[in-house]
């Protein structure tokens, strides 16, 4: 069961790696720590990866959508937070981002038990 589960959610287990990412991104690209791209960063990785890791040991369709939400934020967030400017940051942003939402909508259409919990929530 351990293993099948460990298969299962290899989309969780990428959404903490992007959300660590984003985490030390900052400082791997060279930003001041307290600048609005480098909060930026550290917030959506530690949501990110918090929400990835905790649906990692229970499912719930509320953390695979909160992910949808922050890859959406993060995808756009570059040109809202001024890095638009910066390709490595603006990329960094851009493909973090696309990579969480396409990984947790993934989860989202895989998972029987995401479907059960969608479908009971009503918002088929």
């Amino acid at each position: 069961m351990a293993m099948h589960l460990a298969s299962r959610r290899w989309q969780d287990q990428l959404m903490v790696v992007i959300g660590v990412w984003l985490f030390i991104s900052p400082w791997v690209l060279g930003y001041p720590l307290d600048s609005a791209p480098s909060i930026n960063a550290y917030l959506a990785g530690i949501i990110i990866a918090l929400s990835a890791a905790f649906d990692l040991v229970k499912t719930y369709v509320w953390a695979v959508l909160l992910n949808i939400v922050m890859g959406t934020w993060v995808a756009a967030s570059s040109w809202l937070v001024g890095v638009v400017r910066d390709p490595a940051m603006t990329w960094s942003f851009v493909i973090a981002g696309i990579a969480t939402i396409v990984l947790a909508v993934w989860e989202l259409r895989s998972d029987p038990e995401l479907h059960r919990q969608w479908t009971r929530s009503g918002a088929t």
